[in-house]
């Protein structure tokens, strides 16, 4: 939250290595979201609409809970850099232990997106730079009007 160019290029990728690719927008009650479920959802669905085989769906429980009632079995996770990378293995080496079914693919992001974050864009329009070519352009300026707004 905000949806980056970063995470359209995850999406993007995996979308070619799938039949069906399903981007869940979960509650994480850790962070301040920006943005609420209905608005993130709506976010997500214009910045992959070009993807025909991506759908987006949002979830309150835990993410393996998601993943059985949508009778799925692969998560794929986004990688940028090695911290990503260490906080992400717990997260799958967890959910193997709940369900040893599930599987976690890890995709990395482009180069160009390596450094984009969503909490870096936030902080980066809260303070008037410019989010353009790092945030999907149907949700720029949705952004900075929330920015403005809080």
């Amino acid at each position: 939250d905000p949806v980056t160019n970063g995470h359209l290029d995850v999406f993007t990728r995996a979308s070619k290595i799938f039949d069906v690719l399903l981007v869940a927008v979960f509650q994480n009650p850790t962070k301040r979201p920006l943005f609420d479920m209905d608005e993130r959802m709506t976010m997500l669905k214009m910045a992959t609409e070009n993807l025909p085989n991506v759908k987006v769906a949002s979830h309150n429980g835990l993410l393996a809970e998601f993943m059985h009632e949508n009778n799925s079995q692969i998560i794929v996770r986004g990688l940028r850099a090695l911290t990503d990378f260490e906080y992400e293995f717990q997260r799958a080496l967890l959910l193997k232990k709940i369900d040893p079914e599930l599987e976690t693919i890890f995709i990395m992001t482009s180069n160009e997106y390596s450094f984009v974050s969503s909490s870096g864009i936030k902080e980066l329009a809260k303070f008037g730079g410019c989010i353009k070519g790092l945030v999907p352009k149907c949700v720029e300026s949705d952004i900075v009007a929330r920015i403005r707004e809080t």
